[in-house]
């Protein structure tokens, strides 16, 4: 029987439909009246990560070869009598997808002819085909693709920092796997890969715009395919605490050092991912944002430039709080980033500044709800998490104390336990 459900957040106003279908998918809804852009998103919990699991159906645990969960998303816009985006291209819809390290999402957006897109969606995603024809032909495809990211030095510096944190998750291995790896993969595979992850139970259809809910539901209910749950069990292996190694370096023919600094810090769980990632990007903001008086001086001097960024990478396994840009002196920037850690951690932030930089960073997620694609993603995100809603991360930016910022700097910036990674010019 059908479930739905209304979800409200008191602070907002806003508003949106949870739904779980009769097929096991579950549907959110969030209605823009007005707006002339409607954005759809299919996800399912398969990422580059999941490359070890097992079902009721299996005996034990099997792992694939990396890189099958990209693999498989370039394969499904391909059926057997057609391409998707010829299809797309007759609604007028705009359609993509992309695999990260814990999903796998296909999506459209479109200000015509949504249902007729919608269908489309619904419809590639749950064809698969696959011959190993078409699968040898990918394989040049995607190593084409490997050899691309693997002359970026954006990219490098990054999977390198991932290497020197990581021992064994596989989140520090390139999401389209290797030139070896994917080698490995057959159609059998594929297909197997396919009816695990790609279970409705295991899915989530976001959509946002002014959208009508009985149309969608009556699309829903015709071209969902019932499938049995089939109680899956997705597992990355046991990481130590401490970082593989504190120090990465490539050349490659750049005009300036490049950096990235991550700080290794324990996974949470998906009830909690979305508080700890909020403190974490408080924090960075209030230790070296462009406001902050560590930024002023380290840009003063040159030792940082407008390349300068931070985020918190975290996710199904992995979190890791990351600093990066472009340097001239990589070391510099970690040891001064050390030391405003060690002090802040002693002293404190100043009450004043924190409450400035939490208020932008909660009116910056009321701004993100202004757009439908962003909608879409939020409700995307709080349906794969399996937890919580869409509203968390404004109730988590809400309620973060000073007290709270304090614990995360002691436990998610451990300041012996990170690693430098850094890309520098060809000694010519």
């Amino acid at each position: 029987m059908m479930k739905k459900e209304i979800i409200t957040n008191s602070r907002t106003g806003e508003k949106y439909t949870k739904i779980i279908h009769d097929s096991g998918l579950e549907i959110l809804i969030w209605k823009t009246p007005g707006y002339s852009v409607k954005h759809a998103i299919f996800g399912t919990r398969y990422g580059s990560v999941n490359t070890t699991f097992k079902t009721s159906d299996d005996p034990d645990f099997v792992t694939v070869p990396n890189g099958i969960a990209h693999y498989l998303e370039h394969k499904l816009f391909e059926n057997e009598d057609c391409d998707v985006f010829d299809l797309y291209a007759k609604t007028g819809a705009s359609g993509n997808a992309y695999t990260s390290f814990d999903r796998t999402c296909y999506l459209f957006s479109c200000t015509d002819n949504f249902i007729p897109s919608l269908r489309i969606l619904l419809d590639f995603v749950q064809k698969p085909y696959f011959t190993e024809e078409t699968v040898r032909k990918e394989q040049g495809i995607i190593g084409q693709e490997i050899r691309m990211y693997d002359d970026s030095p954006d990219w490098r510096v990054f999977f390198n920092l991932l290497e020197g944190i990581y021992h064994e998750n596989p989140v520090r291995i390139d999401i389209a796997g290797t030139q070896e790896s994917i080698a490995k993969i057959t159609a059998d595979l594929l297909y197997r890969c396919y009816y695990t992850f790609y279970n409705l139970h295991n899915m989530v259809l976001a959509i946002a715009g002014d959208v009508d809910e009985d149309e969608i539901l009556a699309a829903c209910d015709e071209l969902l395919k019932p499938c049995e749950n089939k109680n899956l069990i997705s597992i990355v292996p046991e990481e130590p605490d401490r970082v593989k190694d504190s120090y990465k370096e490539q050349r490659f023919e750049v005009a300036v050092p490049m950096f990235n600094l991550g700080f290794k810090s324990k996974p949470v769980s998906s009830e909690d991912i979305v508080r700890e990632t909020v403190m974490c990007n408080i924090v960075e903001e209030l230790l070296i944002g462009e406001t902050s008086e560590l930024y002023k001086k380290l840009y003063d001097e040159g030792t940082i430039n407008s390349s300068f960024y931070f985020e918190t990478f975290s996710g199904d396994g992995f979190f890791v709080p990351i600093f990066g840009g472009e340097s001239r002196d990589p070391e510099k920037v970690r040891s001064a980033l050390a030391e405003e850690i060690k002090m802040r951690s002693e002293k404190g932030f100043d009450a004043e500044t924190f409450e400035i930089s939490k208020k932008y960073y909660y009116g910056s997620l009321i701004k993100f709800l202004e757009s439908p694609e962003s909608v879409a993603s939020a409700l995307v995100n709080a349906g794969l998490r399996g937890t919580g809603d869409a509203f968390s991360v404004i109730e988590a930016a809400a309620s973060v104390t000073l007290d709270d910022l304090k614990n995360c700097l002691k436990t998610r910036f451990d300041t012996d336990n990170c690693t430098l990674s850094v890309i520098r010019p060809i000694e010519k």
